[in-house]
């Protein structure tokens, strides 16, 4: 699967549409009951990034970046911004304690960066893959550790040059992408006048 490491290179703005979608199985059965298969344990998410267009010059950009992505046949980065920072309200400034994403057993040196969503009592781990660089921080054993670590920002995995400590938790901060594509192969701009346009821009999370 094609995957260009870009981020789409428009200020999305309020008015912009979108979120994560599940895909639950209902059957209703004698009595009205249900039984619910849920048949993703990681949600997509969907998105109208119509409020990135408002001039000429944005119709343009858009334009050479879709025929560059060839339509629905590469994927990119997008910033979410309701939701694209580790810390609670998911906008705030990145701290190095923000997500617990694993305990040290003394052994492992690779560990996947989440972001742990919750409400009564249930909790949901969201993989984060697309870490923008330069924005991880990450802590052990309730200190900031500043060396000793590395990033890969296209998989989000991080890894130790020595395993954290049996017991030992593992803390990270960032700022981070959903890696999406276009989810149609024509893209439809209107020209308002010389200097105005608008456009749809439909797009969707892919398992990168």
């Amino acid at each position: 699967m094609s995957f260009d490491e870009v981020e789409l290179p428009l200020k999305i703005g309020f008015g912009a549409s979108g979120g994560p979608l599940f895909a639950t199985e209902v059957i209703t059965i004698d009595g009205g009951y249900e039984r619910r298969n849920q048949k993703w344990s990681q949600a997509r998410r969907k998105f109208d990034a119509r409020t990135g267009v408002h001039s000429a010059m944005d119709a343009a950009i858009l334009l050479a970046f879709f025929q560059a992505r060839a339509g629905r046949a590469r994927g990119f980065r997008l910033q979410d911004w309701s939701d694209y920072t580790s810390a609670a309200d998911g906008i705030s400034a990145p701290n190095w304690s923000d997500q617990s994403i694993a305990t040290g057993d003394g052994a492992t040196t690779i560990f996947q960066l989440i972001k742990t969503y919750g409400s009564g009592g249930v909790t949901y781990q969201r993989m984060i893959r697309k870490p923008v660089a330069g924005s991880v921080v990450v802590g052990v054993n309730g200190l900031q550790l500043t060396t000793g670590w590395t990033v890969d920002t296209t998989t989000g995995l991080v890894t130790f040059a020595t395993s954290p400590l049996a017991g030992q938790a593992i803390t990270a901060g960032f700022q981070f992408d959903v890696p999406v594509r276009f989810d149609t192969d024509q893209l439809n701009i209107t020209a308002e006048d010389q200097r105005l346009a608008k456009a749809e821009i439909p797009l969707i999370e892919i398992r990168a």
